[in-house]
């Protein structure tokens, strides 16, 4: 046979025809024996006559291709040429989704990824397709980081792309192109500071010194020295030869902290990660720390990953913020993240916040960390005096009435505007956020969409505050009443009438659309939305909490704690009781936040939430994933999925379109109704539901059996 009619291996190019097929018993024979066969690995030489690489010509690649069905390393042929930049770590670009052609490995687009190992040889057996380009020398996908990424995609039943990408900055060509500067000395251990306040605080910092891993859930006491005391526990973490990381919710507290920490250490010790810095400076400082020229990190969300060398310390400062929970598959927690790091690393962990949620609480409970709080004396020292006013109290003093202001209240502003700024936290940001007939009652809707109509300022048209188009002329369906009256006031509404109340006084706003940093210690009414309040320079006489039922009742399992949260991130800003600081909330007194608000007792309030889910079968005690998509998508799923014994599916049922806040996180597109369905499972069982729900996905997938549902393990929104 001529050579024109082989393949390159030797075989006919044309086989003869086959043998009548084997019985039932000679199959599974057959097939054992081909299951059990040691088959000899390829071993690549050239490429189309292109010689490869001698040593370890097989590259392992993760391809950026985040499909769970996917979710393994792919060979590659490495060129001879690109030998010495083909190393673990560094990016490339490779063919993908090709196919054999007589003999060859042809077609299939191009597409990024990263080289996790160099390989003598491959188990796959045909010819293998080479390294199409590396895009970059640099190393940026670590083996560290690497195994943390698998260990965040196992545990929220995704791929390990998704997560790579979310660990990895976008490449910047220049930023790679200059140097790093080399890594000063360890900075000298610090002195206790304000970790002498805490019990078992001082003994926290040794251990992070002399190397140790010690994890404790830090109730930080009232004020503005938190981040002078993080900034201890990371240069602790410095002085005994390892690297430290600390994530906050925003960039305000995260430049807070990172001014702590130059102030007590010095520059060049560490870097800040915040999308402030924009994309080139970013990037710079990531590879900074990829570089091992930074040891230390302090950042906001996407910081969890930054590849921080020898880890000693991964620190979360409130961990109950939103902002800590990524809106991107596979929507990984910076908590969660951390403590897997913390695991696998043998770091300390510093779970610091002036509340305590149900997860700390659990910590604590299980003997995970130890607590790291001040005694009662202490606290009572550092803590505004706080009263309370009922919901249904109707004495209003004359002169306040515009302000919405009962008396107590209005006393307490006028007493403190003559020593400092008063701070006035308001749930709802916009003018007039909720409107209704003032004749029935019954809440303004839009005619469109049926989403409730604002009045976004004093002379403006109403508009929806869901699909934002103009409602002129508004009319009552129920009964043909036009005149409207407002439901809830927003901060905007609330500094004019606070404004019309104490004309002589100065009133500014911090609200989503422009939130200020500080505000200087003069008398001046500061209206906040919660979250965006401004740190007083030598904190405020006074703070008001006002419609305090509008966080209570929203219909959702962490209301009572979310709510506690925010308010004691305002009190906290308070000057202590014996300075004459005074917090005044408007809300049932009767009730348990508001009651745990008076006696300054976070750890109580979440010890007690956490007894009630454990009760009941609720997230932290349980695991709960949830599933949502079309609803012949979810019902496919679930038919499909092999879940853990024991557990327990509840649902499907329609998802709601919107939250308290208006559009759903994590919802349906517009125009589509999608179901939802959870799934609980009882403790220790998670990675086992995360498994299941992985295989079931790559099931549907391979299989092409409808669309693909959107899972979510530890939802943070079950109401």
């Amino acid at each position: 046979m001529s050579s024109e009619n082989r393949r390159p291996g030797g075989e006919p190019a044309h086989r003869p025809p086959a043998a009548e097929p084997p019985g039932g018993e000679q199959l599974a024979l057959i097939r054992e024996t081909v299951r059990t066969a040691k088959v000899p690995r390829a071993k690549p030489r050239t490429w189309r006559g292109a010689a490869l690489a001698e040593a370890d010509p097989v590259a392992r690649v993760l391809v950026d291709k985040g499909l769970v069905h996917l979710d393994r390393f792919f060979d590659y042929a490495v060129p001879a040429a690109m030998d010495a930049e083909a190393r673990p770590g560094v990016r490339v670009r490779v063919r993908f989704g090709a196919g054999e052609r007589n003999g060859r490995r042809e077609g299939g687009g191009l597409i990024n990824g990263f080289i996790v190992e160099r390989r003598p040889d491959s188990d796959y057996q045909g010819t293998l397709a080479p390294i199409a380009q590396v895009l970059s020398p640099e190393p940026v996908l670590s083996p560290e980081l690497l195994a943390l990424c698998r260990a965040v995609a196992d545990r929220y039943a995704d791929a390990l792309a998704d997560v790579v990408q979310l660990a990895v900055p976008r490449r910047m060509a220049r930023a790679e192109k200059k140097e790093s500067p080399p890594a000063p000395p360890a900075p000298p251990e610090p002195e206790p500071g304000g970790w002498e306040r805490y019990t078992g605080g001082p003994g926290y910092l040794r251990a992070l010194a002399s190397g140790g891993a010690p994890r404790g859930v830090w109730t930080a006491l009232p004020g503005a020295g938190w981040p002078g005391e993080l900034a201890r526990a990371m240069a602790a973490t410095l002085a005994g030869g390892r690297g430290a990381l600390a994530v906050l919710p925003d960039g305000r507290s995260a430049a807070r902290a990172d001014a702590a920490l130059t102030m007590l250490i010095g520059p060049g010790h560490h870097v800040l990660l915040t999308a402030d810095a924009g994309p080139e400076s970013r990037y710079r400082r990531w590879l900074a720390v990829s570089r091992g020229a930074v040891r230390a990190v302090i950042g906001t969300r996407a910081a969890m990953f930054a590849p921080v060398r020898r880890l000693g310390l991964a620190a979360i400062w409130d961990d109950g913020d939103s902002s800590h929970s990524d809106e991107h598959a596979p929507y990984p927690h910076a908590r969660e993240v951390l403590m897997l790091r913390a695991a696998h690393e043998g770091a300390g962990f510093l779970l610091g916040a002036h509340g305590r949620t149900v997860e700390a609480a659990q910590l604590v409970e299980t003997g995970w960390a130890h607590p790291l709080a001040a005694d009662r004396e202490t606290v009572r020292a550092t803590a505004p005096r706080v009263r309370t006013i009922g919901d249904g109290d109707e004495a209003r003093d004359p002169a306040a009435r515009a302000a919405r202001l009962p008396s107590l209240a209005w006393r307490t502003v006028r007493d403190a505007l003559q020593r400092g700024p008063v701070l006035i936290q308001v749930p709802r940001r916009g003018y007039v956020p909720r409107l209704a007939c003032e004749r029935c009652r019954t809440p303004a809707r839009c005619a469109h969409c049926s989403g409730p109509l604002e009045a976004v300022g004093p002379a403006e048209a109403l508009c929806c505050g869901w699909c934002g188009r103009e409602a002129p002329g508004w009319h009552c369906p129920e009964c043909g009443g036009a005149r409207l009256r407002g439901q809830v006031f927003g901060a905007r509404r609330t500094a004019e009438e606070l404004g019309r109340a104490f004309p002589a006084v100065p009133v500014r706003t911090s609200g989503r659309d422009h939130v200020l940093d500080t505000v200087p210690d003069a008398p001046a009414l500061v209206v906040s939305t919660p979250g965006a309040e401004p740190v007083a320079e030598g904190g405020y006489a006074a703070a008001l909490l006002l419609d305090g039922w509008a966080m209570l009742g929203r219909p959702d399992l962490r209301a009572g704690e979310e709510t506690l949260r925010r308010w004691l991130g305002a009190a906290a800003l308070v000057r202590p009781e014996p300075a004459g600081g005074t917090v005044v909330v408007v809300a049932e007194p009767s009730l348990r936040p508001v009651q745990a608000l008076v006696r300054w007792d976070p750890a109580g309030h979440a010890a007690r939430e956490l007894a009630e889910r454990a009760e009941l079968g609720f997230p932290p005690v349980s695991r709960m994933a949830a599933v949502a998509g079309p609803p012949e998508a979810v019902a496919g799923f679930l038919e499909t999925v092999r879940l853990p014994p024991g557990a327990e599916v509840l649902g499907p049922v329609p998802m709601r379109v919107s939250g308290p806040g208006g559009a759903r996180p994590g919802g349906p597109p517009p125009g589509e109704q999608w179901d939802r369905a959870l799934i609980r499972v009882r403790p220790g069982n998670g990675a086992a539901l995360a498994s299941a729900l992985k295989a079931a996905q790559a099931a549907r997938l391979t299989r092409r059996e409808g669309p693909p549902v959107r899972i979510r393990i530890d939802p943070p929104d079950l109401g």
